[in-house]
């Protein structure tokens, strides 16, 4: 359920990025920043969670299963 709603999101905003199967999105030019903004608003009100700035890094965001997996965490804490 929760990993729906991550992908509902994300198609939402980058529909490419439920395609994409390499490691680092922002440097293949998947997502931009802007976008990363937009899915971290959109997550944090659909999970009522706060990402913290430091959790909004390339490492997180490399592809759709790291962005479950933080999802994951903060909604565990």
């Amino acid at each position: 359920m929760m990993e729906e709603r991550v992908l509902e999101v994300l198609e939402e905003y980058c529909g490419e990025a439920l395609d994409y199967e390499g490691d680092n999105m922002m440097e293949e030019g998947v997502i931009d920043s802007f976008t990363v903004i937009n899915i971290v608003s959109e997550l944090e009100d659909v999970f009522d969670i706060e990402i913290d700035a430091k959790y909004v890094v390339a490492e997180n965001f490399r592809n759709k299963e790291a962005i479950i997996e933080l999802v994951r965490r903060l909604t565990e804490e």
